[in-house]
């Protein structure tokens, strides 16, 4: 590779990662506001916590922050060591995100019922009405925005331990209209609830947009590849650029 092909390959990887880098630290202030903002999210999922929103924000950005760190330095000072941890860190999240895609497919039945049984374990034992657990205020913002009411539907707050042998509802369950009523969760009044549940809600949402999330994979893998590739001729020819100055 000539001198100006290599100068480009390592300045390019070294101005991508440093993006990386900056952007490793934005997701984990992100996840450590979650953290401490919406701490509910924790709870939603009581036996897989580590999966929460907060937990997996702080995880990926550690992990950029990380990787984006070591291309960035590697590549900069062309220090072969920094760069061929790096390469095996590209390699091993590529093949953990390979895995996890292709057991998410295979298994995604039983992922769907199974969270959507935690998500009923955490509104029927963990729920408070002071919001101990901050479940409440979480649980309150979802079915504001997405107009939804319990996990499947709004019979999942019937006889929770918050509130045993009442077939009640959160306020946040009641149709806009009938909000204002302080009592319209304890009513049995169905028609000034909403019917559907916020898993199917969310699910659409999300459905709706994954055009947008198939684009972010499409331009990461990209970037992964093109990191990998880059880390390779650097490691295969930065002893040889260093000796020849």
């Amino acid at each position: 590779m000539g001198r100006s092909g290599y100068t480009c390959v390592r300045r390019t990887l070294c101005w991508l990662n440093l993006f990386f880098w900056i952007i490793g630290c934005g997701i984990l202030g992100v996840g450590v506001w979650l953290h401490l903002a919406y701490g509910g999210f924790a709870k939603l999922l009581p036996t897989y916590r580590v999966l929460s929103a907060d937990s997996l924000c702080m995880a990926a950005g550690v992990l950029i922050f990380l990787v984006g760190f070591l291309g960035c330095c590697g590549s900069w000072f062309e220090t072969k060591c920094l760069l061929v941890v790096y390469f095996i860190i590209v390699v091993l999240v590529f093949l953990l995100e390979f895995t996890a895609g292709t057991l998410g497919f295979a298994y995604r039945k039983h992922i769907r019922e199974t969270l959507q049984e935690e998500l009923k374990v955490g509104i029927k034992d963990k729920y408070t009405i002071n919001n101990d657990a901050g479940l409440k205020n979480t649980w309150d913002q979802i079915q504001l925005k997405f107009d939804c009411c319990g996990v499947k539907e709004y019979t999942d707050w019937h006889k929770i331990a918050a509130w045993p042998e009442k077939e009640w509802v959160p306020q946040s369950c009641c149709l806009a209209e009938f909000r204002k009523n302080s009592t319209c969760g304890k009513t049995r009044d169905i028609y000034m609830w909403h019917q559907q549940g916020c898993y199917m809600k969310i699910h659409m949402w999300l459905m709706e947009r994954l055009y947008i999330m198939g684009i972010i994979c499409m331009a990461f893998a990209f970037i992964q590849l093109f990191g990998l590739i880059s880390a390779m001729l650097l490691i295969c020819t930065v002893e040889d650029k260093r000796k020849s100055r």
